[in-house]
């Protein structure tokens, strides 16, 4: 049984906890939060401790792990104070804002042996795991162009004060909060990316909320493969995948809904069950952590995915491609 606290409880926070409640491989034993009233009946009703400083959780040798949902720009240092207290680490993406800072991170948990993982939940999506299956096998033969969209309204729903309505905490749209996910679908599939050309603007978005709402990018990828992706943060819901190969294309529309078309016939639409996908991540990370498994998310691409972010805005910025 993996004992984690965890730091940074909002509303995804309290998801993650509930997800693995009754789990016989992980338990949340501490909340670490800076408002112990406003938590305080969940966690008496969760069994859970509340405590105010993370570094008294750090020298807690009844804790095992940690899980950060801090803000964004607090992950790689408190990564690295983690590591060097010997905890195993479950980061909320993104890993860092900046691809030195991701890289330090990940440089410290190698130092420790503590194992690292990303909140990636969607790598345990069963639409996305067949779609990996299938490709693997080379039933759509060689990829040659990854289609990706990470969508919906959650711009109407952020309020003007808090952290995640930051453009320093959430730069490039809604790539922190959305498109993250889905580019690291598409490094998955397509390996490291190599340059990056992106437009990003702010048209619709409330009044007092200072983040782009529309961000659309083209991607190289190091073996050539080039790929689209697009995150527009005040529309309709729509998580989509779309990889096309030499023999035929596979599509993904969220976590259950995948197509397959060959170079003839007509599309296929494959059946797959539902799965809570937090829960499937949490209980991996305690098998990862038993097994003594270093890294869940490859290293290499959990920095690169930090450098597309960063690649992003500088592109977009400067209307010029950036290569990484």
């Amino acid at each position: 049984m993996l004992k984690i606290a965890i730091n940074g409880m909002g509303t995804w926070g309290r998801k993650l906890v509930d997800s693995v409640q009754g789990s016989a491989k992980i338990k949340f034993v501490k909340i670490v939060t800076r408002d112990p009233a406003r938590h305080r009946e969940y966690a008496d009703k969760a069994g859970i401790a509340l405590v105010a400083s993370y570094e008294d959780v750090l020298k807690d040798p009844a804790v095992d792990a940690v899980l950060l949902a801090t803000p964004h720009s607090q992950h790689a240092a408190q990564i690295v104070q983690a590591a060097k207290a010997g905890k195993h680490v479950y980061t909320e993406k993104p890993l860092a804002l900046t691809r030195a800072s991701a890289q330090q991170a990940v440089d410290a948990c190698r130092a420790a042996g503590v194992t690292f993982t990303l909140g990636f939940n969607r790598r345990h999506a069963p639409a996305f795991i067949e779609m990996m299956k299938r490709i693997h096998a080379g039933e759509i033969g060689d990829v040659l162009h990854i289609e990706a969209h990470q969508a919906g309204p959650t711009g109407y729903r952020l309020k003007p004060d808090s952290w995640r309505s930051n453009r320093a905490e959430a730069p490039a749209g809604g790539m922190t909060a959305r498109g993250i996910h889905t580019l690291d679908s598409m490094i998955q599939i397509g390996g490291l990316v190599s340059s990056v050309y992106a437009f990003s603007d702010r048209r619709k978005m409330p009044a007092g909320i200072e983040l782009d709402d529309t961000t659309s990018m083209l991607l190289r990828f190091a073996n050539g493969i080039t790929g689209y992706l697009g995150t527009v943060f005040v529309t309709g819901e729509l998580w989509r995948v779309h990889v096309f190969g030499t023999k035929g294309w596979l599509e993904m529309r969220g976590d259950s809904d995948l197509t397959f078309l060959g170079l003839e016939g007509e599309p296929q639409k494959i059946e797959l069950p539902k799965v809570n996908k937090e829960r499937a991540l949490l209980e991996a990370f305690a098998d990862a952590v038993a097994a003594r498994q270093p890294f869940m998310v490859p290293p290499e691409e959990a920095v690169n995915g930090i450098a597309v972010l960063e690649a992003i805005v500088a592109s977009a910025a400067s209307g010029k491609p950036i290569s990484i």
